[in-house]
């Protein structure tokens, strides 16, 4: 155990962000010299808050079964070597999760059951960037090579999980990615204030050491089919997102200036590091309105603010979350409360339980605003609120929403794959699709999902694989919760 008195005696802490005015003129990370470094200062006193509990029930918050305990108890006493080894022998990427992850593991805390809870990811963050500094961060190249091949078709955190694993196993493998620079979402979706990334590159690199492949720019299902992959390799792992954009098609849909999230972040991120896009997205000098109340949403809101939008406004039909657990979220579930992300103290206004009626234009053809009107939930429905109805003022309208589903034409269509009734692939309890030797890693197979998530389903397909493959395996073989036998 830690400091044996240290959740009595010691208050919660997390370390301060650079203040907002300094922030919002630039585009790194929101803390003063990267999380990891800004929380070494009061890392150690806060690790100590760990009761090191006879069931630790964070492990149960984390899809990843993270040993909590353990690396809370190393930093305490300052081994930094065991920490990050403890910390990377159920998760590949910390560094990843420790800045995106939204912790559920710290609403299973026992500790905040009546008290705060330890800051599990900021000791993580800390963990695994201390590591990087130190060079304790090294590839993990096998042993002997196995002989087989398996194509990994995705690189966001799913594929990359799954390919690492496979590598160290012994196997070859290649991924692909459609996009110039592997990464996925973790690249294109998460503003550089977030996460940096050099934290990307340097987890390539790293794999890239290993012995894994990356083949960029190649769009699967085009330049290559799902049938070339199949016989080119002896497995492949679909780890392609849930990519399908929610839409909204209410009437003046059409105008010019409605844009999805994920067409607007990419281009700033890459903007953010040096490169050009030409006809960019910009919020410059505009009034935003961002239609979806989650992440992404506030990753609009925070790049929209730093390309110097006039005003920016969220919007969210459901009503707004108590700050504090209800009663259908009781501890250690992970509860539907309001949240206050670092871009929400930028700036922009947050509006709760509206509903988008009509996009209303200019007489050139682009958006000047939206006619919305408060609703309530009743019965399960929405319902308008008589004489709410009112028009805001927008140049540019973001739809944050969510997703769907995998992409279906293409690679999908063309492995024959099933889908179940969300339009997600169906796997079994090894994460194998319908078709022998095609697996499924993360949200193709999950749904719209977290990225611990993402990280732990690439693991456990990884796993899947391997004993497909060998008769066996070594690596860990954790059970989707969302997988069912295909004859169900």
């Amino acid at each position: 155990m830690a400091d044996p008195r240290g959740f009595m005696t010691t208050p919660r802490k997390v370390a301060e962000r650079r203040p907002v005015e300094e922030r919002v003129k630039d585009w790194n990370e929101v803390y003063p010299g990267g999380a990891g470094r800004a929380l070494l200062p009061i890392i150690s006193e806060q690790a100590g808050r760990c009761m090191d509990c006879g069931i630790p029930f964070c492990h149960q918050g984390c899809p990843l079964g993270n040993l909590i305990p353990e690396w809370n108890d190393l930093v305490w006493r300052d081994d930094w070597d065991d920490a990050i080894d403890r910390l990377h022998a159920t998760n590949n990427f910390p560094e990843f999760t420790g800045r995106l992850c939204p912790a559920p593991c710290e609403t299973a805390c026992v500790v905040g059951i009546n008290r705060d809870p330890v800051t599990i990811k900021n000791v993580e963050v800390a963990i695994a960037d201390k590591a990087w500094e130190m060079h304790a961060v090294k590839p993990e190249t096998p042993e002997w090579l196995t002989g087989k091949t398996i194509a990994v078709v995705g690189s966001g955190p799913a594929g990359l999980a799954t390919a690492q694993q496979l590598t160290r196993a012994g196997h070859t493998v290649a991924v692909y990615e459609r996009d110039d620079k592997a990464g996925g979402l973790l690249r294109y979706g998460i503003p550089e204030f977030k996460m940096e990334k050099s934290h990307v590159d340097r987890r390539i690199n790293q794999m890239q050491r290993e012995g894994t492949v990356f083949r960029t720019g190649v769009a699967v299902g085009e330049a290559i089919t799902g049938q070339q992959l199949r016989e080119r390799y002896d497995a492949v792992v679909l780890a392609i997102g849930s990519t399908v954009r929610r839409d909204l098609p209410a009437p003046g849909r059409e105008l010019a200036g409605i844009h999805q999230a994920m067409d607007f972040l990419p281009q700033a991120n890459r903007v953010a590091v040096g490169e050009t896009v030409e006809d960019q997205i910009l919020a410059t000098g505009k009034d935003v309105v961002i239609i979806g109340g989650g992440d992404t949403g506030a990753d609009c809101l925070g790049t929209s603010i730093r390309q110097g939008a006039r005003s920016v406004t969220s919007l969210e039909i459901m009503p707004r979350p108590s700050e504090e657990r209800a009663d259908a979220h009781p501890w250690p579930t992970y509860p539907m409360i309001y949240r206050v992300a670092s871009a929400h103290e930028e700036g922009g206004d947050r509006v709760y339980a509206v509903n988008t009626k009509e996009f209303v234009g200019d007489d050139d053809g682009h958006v000047s605003g939206l006619r919305i009107s408060e609703v309530e939930l009743i019965d399960g429905r929405f319902e308008e609120v008589a004489g709410t109805e009112r028009v805001i003022p927008a140049q540019l309208v973001l739809f944050a929403m969510g997703f769907t589903g995998p992409q279906r034409e293409g690679v999908v269509e063309q492995l024959g794959v099933d889908l179940d009734e969300r339009g997600n692939i169906v796997r079994d309890l090894n994460y194998m699709s319908s078709v022998e030797g095609v697996f499924v890693a993360g949200d193709a197979g999950r749904g719209q999902s977290l990225i611990v998530w993402a990280i732990a389903e690439g693991r456990g397909a990884a796993a899947g694989v391997d004993a497909w493959l060998t008769g066996s395996t070594t690596l860990p073989t954790p059970i989707p919760p969302t997988a069912r036998p295909l004859t169900v």
